[in-house]
């Protein structure tokens, strides 16, 4: 018998699996808004031509080699990626009070960060510290930090079913109510899944309450630039707790900014209270590092690095990147005025109110089933959608379905309320409830 006879069978990770079935999946007008990429409107992936042209500068530099970086990683990628989060002129990094480490993607630098705080984190006892994650955030968040052996990951709240957009009563109250020093993940930009971001009014009141809560903030940025095609917009939360003095962390990603997904290109940005509070904890970080990846990839960092650190291409880049962003509005738009000329039930001004790669559609999971079977669509049982994934030449299929997945469940509804009795409004507005777009 085997010794890993007792070993059960783990569960796909959904996301992966959805791709896997579009891929099997041989209709000719089968749609993927699932996984999160970019996409062209010919619905490929897209190498940035600058970072085409990056590729060919590190190919003919001689200077290069393969030896092993520093543990904490490429001097150049860390301190230019902490710049384009805080801005070049942030006091925090003319304080020299702000630190990184290069890291295997936005979830490493999340798992980075999570074995950090479990370790040194408020006092001994902090595997109780509660971690809270948005309801709904993306999947790896409850994960990461359960797996670094935090005990008590919770939910605060975020997303209103209802009105289809942030519940700010519900998120402050949680806020007020939570024991004092709790660690809070934010999601810089471009919340992932609904799309919905606070506005900066509704920032500067989450972060008074967290300053007076003694909260500790971490925020995950997956999507600056490719959020509202501006570094600095989709940075203004970050720099603003910055600017109150928040001790935090940042996790950074540059997979959908860069288009780097496989080069796997992180970066956890510290700040500290002060400098000698950052050089310990960037030493106990360097421990964790040696024990988990050693060292970091070159390729991927180098590109980033010298990106930045070129006027030129800086500038090229920044280009690329409104491109991303601006085909991602337009999809937005584009669906949003399809719907209304179609007459879909419901109102459909969210998905331009959301903001960057994914669309919390409010499709519940009988509509989400239906586009899948039925239409070959393929997207996430929340009813979350890849922007990306829409193209000029599928977007009114797409459209469409949505219509009719939408129509063919009000028709039911019509159907279930008529034969309840006119007695029994309880009963109704339980049905009611299942049909989010039928009134």
């Amino acid at each position: 018998m085997s010794v890993f006879s007792e070993v059960p069978q783990a569960a796909p990770v959904a996301v992966f699996k959805l791709t896997q079935d579009f891929t099997n999946d041989q209709f000719p007008k089968k749609v993927n808004l699932g996984v999160g990429a970019y996409r062209t409107d010919e619905g490929q992936p897209w190498v940035l031509p600058v970072v085409k042209k990056v590729e060919k500068i590190i190919v003919h530099d001689d200077r290069l080699n393969h030896e092993y970086l520093p543990i904490l990683g490429l001097p150049e990628f860390r301190s230019s990626a902490s710049k384009i989060a805080l801005g070049d002129n942030s006091p925090a990094i003319q304080e020299n009070r702000v630190g990184a480490v290069q890291c295997l993607g936005g979830t490493g630098a999340l798992k980075m960060g999570a074995e950090f705080l479990r370790r040194f984190y408020n006092g001994d006892n902090n595997t109780k510290t509660p971690v809270y994650v948005s309801a709904p955030t993306w999947e790896n968040h409850n994960a990461v930090f359960s797996n670094a052996g935090f005990e008590d990951v919770r939910p605060y709240k975020y997303w209103d079913g209802e009105k289809r957009g942030l519940d700010l009563a519900g998120f402050l109250g949680d806020l007020e109510s939570c024991p004092e020093r709790s660690i809070f993940v934010l999601h810089a930009c471009a919340h992932n899944p609904t799309g919905t971001d606070p506005t900066q009014e509704q920032w500067k009141q989450i972060a008074e309450v967290m300053m007076r809560r003694k909260l500790f903030v971490f925020f995950d940025s997956a999507y600056q630039g490719f959020a509202s095609g501006s570094l600095e917009k989709d940075a203004w939360a970050v720099r603003y707790f910055v600017s109150m003095g928040f001790e935090m962390f940042c996790a950074q990603s540059f997979s959908k900014n860069f288009g780097l997904y496989n080069e796997r290109v992180g970066n956890l940005t510290v700040v500290a209270r002060d400098a000698d509070n950052l050089k310990r904890i960037l030493s106990q970080m360097e421990k964790i590092v040696r024990t988990t990846w050693s060292n970091p990839p070159s390729q991927g960092a180098r590109i980033v690095a010298i990106t930045l650190n070129t006027p030129e291409l800086f500038s090229e880049w920044k280009d690329n990147v409104k491109t991303m962003a601006d085909r991602v509005l337009l999809m937005r738009a584009q669906l949003k005025a399809k719907l209304q000329s179609l007459g879909t039930p419901g109102t459909w001004e969210h998905i331009t109110d959301q903001i960057g790669m994914f669309s919390f559609t409010g499709l519940n999971p009988k509509q989400v089933e239906y586009m899948v079977k039925e239409k070959h669509i393929y997207l996430m049982a929340s009813g979350r959608i890849n922007m990306c994934g829409l193209t000029t030449k599928n977007i009114d299929y797409v459209a469409e379905s949505i219509h009719e997945a939408v129509t063919k469940q009000c028709q039911d509804f019509t159907m279930q309320t008529k034969a309840v009795h006119v007695g029994r409004p309880r009963i109704i507005k339980r049905i009611k409830s299942l049909f989010h777009y039928c009134s």
